[in-house]
């Protein structure tokens, strides 16, 4: 069984989003669907793509949700029906013992992700980090952690 965990970036522009999409299905087309398991947080832009993909090429989905308040506080109205779809078609559901979504839930969350995964996949332009629980922090934490880290930022891509 392969286990990929996802990072990126929320602010993913339409165009940007079929460009990654098409690179996702890519890099899963590579693990065999009934082995494959996704963990995602499933935040707006490349999480939810990424969880999206893992859906169609027959994997499983792992959600982590950060905090306790998460979906209350910083799922956006206009977000709120993929992240419910999502959340229902995960297999698992971890919702960590945060009380409020903070930079450190984030944090949090993404050593589950380097824990639980395999490989990382991180939808990322290359910028450097601009804060704890960010897409950047998230692949030097795997890459210190010795966990190999799939780079995924197609020609033409941009964020919003």
């Amino acid at each position: 069984m392969t286990t990929l965990a996802i990072t990126g970036h929320m602010d993913l522009t339409d165009t940007t989003v079929p460009l990654v999409r098409t690179a996702l299905d890519d890099l899963l087309a590579a693990h065999a669907s009934d082995s494959l398991t996704g963990v995602s947080c499933l935040a707006r832009g490349a999480d939810s793509v990424f969880a999206e993909a893992v859906l169609a090429a027959g994997g499983r989905l792992v959600a982590v949700i950060p905090s306790q308040d998460y979906r209350q506080v910083k799922v956006k109205p206009d977000h709120a029906a993929l992240f419910d779809r999502l959340v229902a078609a995960a297999t698992e559901v971890l919702v960590l013992d945060r009380a409020t979504a903070s930079h450190e839930a984030y944090e949090a969350a993404n050593h589950v992700l380097i824990t639980r995964a395999d490989r990382l996949v991180a939808v990322w332009d290359g910028t450097p980090p601009s804060g704890k629980g960010g897409t950047a922090d998230t692949v030097t934490l795997a890459r210190d952690a010795g966990l190999p880290v799939d780079v995924v930022w197609p020609e033409g891509a941009i964020r919003g």
